[in-house]
Parts: C-alpha cells; structure tokens; sequence
C-alpha cells in the first residue's frame, strides 16, 4: 500500500460519522427543551413558547431526515459536515435571538459546533464556520428579543456588558478553534507518521521472511537432490564410467556436493532466528549501512575507535534503515565530506554522523524527531528539487529508539560547521540480542 493511499485513509478517517453528530444533537434537542420548558414551567418567565419549540424541532427534524438518508456509520464528506454543522450554528442562533442574545447564558454553546469543525475540518471549511459563528454573534449583539426576566420587570444589562459578553464568545471562539485544529492536526500527523514507520518495518520484516522461504526451500530441495546423489552413485558401482562421460559424472557429483553446502547454510537461516550472515561486527556494520551511499560526489571517511573486542550485534534491518536515513540526510546536505565515527567501551556504543553542511535550522533544533519537522534548509545546488515530508528523521530515531539507541542531533562547535547525529547504545543492549541467541 503506497503512502498516498494511508493518507487518503487519514483524511476519510477523520470525517465525522452520521452516528456521532446524530448522537451529540440529540443531546442538545433533549437539553435546549429541558431549558425552554424549565424555563418557561419551572421558572415562570414569559418565552416565545412556540418559536423557541419550533427551533428545537427542526433540530430533532434533521437527525430524523439524517437517520433516513444515511446509515450510522457512514463517514460524512466535508461538504455535508460542514452544511449540518452550519445549520447548528444558524439553529442555536436563532434559539438565543428569542431569548436574549448573547447575554442568555447558554450562548457559549455557540462555541460546540466550532470546535468540531476544528477538529475534523480542512482549514478553509473550519475557516468558514468560524466566520458564520461571528457573523452570528455579532448580529445577536444588537438584535435579539428582551432576555426573559421576571415578570412585571426587565432586565436592562449595560451595552458596555452586551459588548464584553461578544468579546468573550469571539476570542473564546478564535482561541478554541485554534487550539483545537491544532491538537487535532498534531494527532493526525502524528498517526501518519507512525503509519509510515510500520510500512517500513513491514517491508523490512519481508525481506527478513525470505530466510524462512529460503530454508523451506532448502528443505524441499533436499530430497531430489538426495536421489540425485543416489542415483550416480549407483551409475559408478553398476559399471565405472570412462572417457568425456566419467567427467560428466564427476562434474554433477561436484555440483550435488556445492549444492548441499549451499543448502545446509539456507537451512541455518531459520535456526534460531540467525543465519551465517545473522551477525554483523560494528565496522561491518558501518560498511553495510555506507557501502550503498559511495560515489555520490560527497567523501566519505570512516573511524573506528576502541579496544578489543570489537561489538557483535544482531542484523537488525531497523537499525540499517535508521543508520542510512540519518547518512543519506547527512549526504544531501554536506558540502565536501562526511565522516562515520564509531567508538566503544565496556559500556557503550556510539556512532557519529557528521557533515559540512549548513547545519541545522535554529527555529527547528528544539523539535527534531518530531513527524513532519524538516531539519535543515537544502544546499544552494540543490533548491530546486523537492522537499521531503519531513518523516526522514522521525521514522530514523523511531527504528534506532527501538534498537535501543538514543539519537541527538547538534550543530558543530564552532569554527566547525555542519550538523552531528549521534547514536549511543549501551553495550548490553547492543549485543543483547547476540547474547540471547548464544
């Protein structure tokens, strides 16, 4: 599955469900009419009976036709989302019009609807519904019925008081959208990135399935082979072979040997989990993660550093794909060079990624391994190609995290320049997968 179809997913996950705003006007029918009728029953204060129950019923009218028309479960495109909760707004509007516009107290609900949209609307559509909810309230502001009050008495508020209370429902409104789109988004970007990352370790994980195919293969290949080996054996007692015909034989018999040692080592793949490749010393494993990325212009220098014996890990294809995200972003920046520097103790391992580049951005340093965070501004060559997504660095320090390694990336001390991406393993941990197998 390609990146734009979880993405399309992401967006059709986030509409909102027929079931969900049926469920929460419900509760506003069941509210509004519990208000007007306490109101007007309970408290004895004159309303608009009728109207303000007129304004209650085509809410119940709309998750009526809604029910009809779509199932529960079916996930609303934009358009009708942002028709239905505009028809909130106009709804509620109307409902504080004949009960003394902003200053009735229940006019922060007007605030419920445009929080939704923030949280399930594209920017422009929330946008949208913003404005109609300030259009609406400031509209209440200077016309609206008299608040009901007592009766034989009005209640008379200051205009100055009418002018706080559109105040306060207007910056509670820009503030709340915002905060919500912004929580929301966070939350989308972060479920995409993450998504991403298992489409890596899901690729990574059917590269690794091959060894089992591989060793199922060995099996099943075995037996012919056997037979084969059988056969010539057979051909040699019944009666010794001479001329080109002996060499034919002789060659065949080679090849069933070839064939047995390259299957015995495909069978060892699936032993435990290791194969004869399983292992990977510490500058093989650089090598690995380097070898893909040489001839691309840029030098690349490797150090090695520590006492005997080097560190042995497992094969761990999220730790190669980490280690050669962070090398290719290193790569795509640098000017001349870069260097992987490799170091170790009893107690830990640390690889160093450094370049020459321009470093990293200052109004991004804070915020590097988040999803959707680009690191750097692109060399002068190289402005005119795309910019990535931002997921590089996330999904890198996500599989490296996993290893359990610990990612940090610096700017060079000065005079130095360039960016330092630094990866530090206990040594326990880096050998502990070996150390279980053994």
């Amino acid at each position: 599955m390609t990146w734009s179809n979880h993405d399309d997913f992401g967006r059709q996950a986030r509409r909102l469900r027929v079931g969900t705003l049926n469920g929460l006007r419900w509760m506003a029918v069941i509210g509004q009419t519990a208000a007007v009728l306490g109101t007007h029953f309970g408290l004895r204060l004159e309303l608009p009976l009728a109207a303000c129950l007129a304004c209650v019923a085509s809410s119940a009218l709309l998750n009526i036709g809604l029910r009809w028309r779509f199932p529960v479960s079916l996930r609303l495109d934009d358009s009708w989302a942002t028709i239905i909760l505009g028809f909130d707004i106009v709804q509620l509007a109307a409902l504080l019009y004949l009960t003394g516009g902003l200053v009735n107290p229940f006019s922060i609900l007007m605030l419920a609807p445009v929080m939704i949209s923030a949280a399930s609307l594209p920017p422009a559509r929330m946008i949208a519904l913003l404005g109609l909810a300030l259009a609406a309230s400031t509209a209440l502001t200077f016309v609206h019925r008299p608040l009901p009050w007592i009766s034989g008495q009005t209640l008379q508020l200051p205009a100055l008081y009418s002018l706080g209370a559109w105040a306060a429902l207007a910056i509670g409104a820009v503030f709340i959208t915002i905060y919500a789109y912004r929580v929301a988004e966070e939350a989308r970007q972060l479920a995409r990135a993450l998504t991403a990352t298992e489409l890596v370790l899901a690729r990574e994980q059917h590269l690794t399935q091959l060894d089992g195919l591989a060793a199922a293969a060995a099996h099943e290949l075995g037996t012919p082979l056997a037979t084969i080996a059988t056969a010539i054996t057979e051909m040699t007692r019944l009666g010794p072979p001479a001329g080109a015909f002996a060499a034919d034989l002789k060659l065949v018999a080679g090849e069933i040997d070839r064939c047995r040692t390259i299957l015995g080592k495909l069978t060892s793949l699936d032993e435990a989990g290791v194969g004869p490749l399983g292992e990977l010393g510490l500058s093989h494993l650089i090598e690995e993660v380097v070898a893909p990325h040489r001839n691309f212009g840029v030098r690349l220098e490797t150090a090695l550093h520590g006492e005997a014996p080097e560190p042995v890990c497992r094969r761990n294809p999220g730790m190669i794909y980490g280690l050669g995200n962070l090398l290719d972003n290193a790569l795509d920046f640098a000017r001349h060079r870069v260097v992987i520097s490799a170091a170790w103790d009893a107690a830990v391992v640390t690889i160093v990624i450094a370049d020459d580049g321009p470093g990293l951005a200052a109004n991004v340093i804070g915020r590097i391994g988040e999803p959707y965070v680009t690191t750097r501004s692109r060399k002068p060559e190289s402005e005119s190609s795309a910019i990535g997504l931002g997921l590089g660095l996330f999904i890198a320090k996500t599989l490296l995290e996993r290893s359990g390694g610990t990612l940090s990336l610096v700017n060079a001390a000065l005079p130095e320049m360039g960016a330092r991406a630094s990866i530090v393993w206990p040594r326990e941990a880096f050998e502990g997968v070996r150390a279980k197998v053994i």
